[in-house]
């Protein structure tokens, strides 16, 4: 019997935010901390929702429109108050992103071709848009590890919220 794994865990400061760029995009030459990551299977990992960028370059595209708004905040703020985006960012103690992970047991993933995989994977994306209610501009990115003893998929996402005045 296989089970499903869902786990969503917040990032909390852009720092945070770039150790897990690397990381999901495989741009270290090793990783110590998990010796079931083989670097040379690392070709067929795929990416659900590219992004050709640092994480931390594509959360300020994301969120350019609040960093305009915080500008012009600071503007009018005393200078004993004045924060930079980043440092506003970094002190609200609020989440800057989230990363899910997606996957299950080895036995669900016994004897499956890499298109049945590839549908799972799909799958957990329509239930990112429409079931938790993320846009298509929210996800950072989105990558199916094959390259370890089990597939999964770690999906960075952007949790905007507008204020309701």
């Amino acid at each position: 019997m296989s089970y499903a794994i869902f786990r969503c865990k917040s990032i909390n400061t852009l720092n945070d935010l770039s150790h897990i760029s690397s990381h999901n995009k495989r741009e270290k030459e090793s990783y110590k901390s998990n010796p079931d990551i083989r670097i040379e299977d690392s070709i067929n990992n795929i990416e659900l929702v590219k992004c050709n960028k640092k994480y931390r370059e594509k959360f300020y595209e994301i969120t350019k429109e609040y960093k305009k708004e915080h500008d012009e905040k600071m503007k009018t703020i005393r200078q004993d108050r004045y924060k930079t985006f980043d440092q506003m960012v970094d002190d609200s103690k609020s989440c800057v992103a989230d990363e899910m992970i997606f996957t299950s047991g080895p036995e669900f993933f016994k004897d499956m071709t890499k298109e049945e995989i590839l549908r799972w994977a799909n799958g957990c994306m329509y239930f990112v848009y429409n079931d938790l209610g993320y846009t298509k501009e929210q996800v950072l990115h989105s990558v199916l590890h094959l390259d370890e003893k089990t597939p999964h998929i770690h999906c960075v996402v952007v949790p905007l919220v507008k204020k309701v005045r």
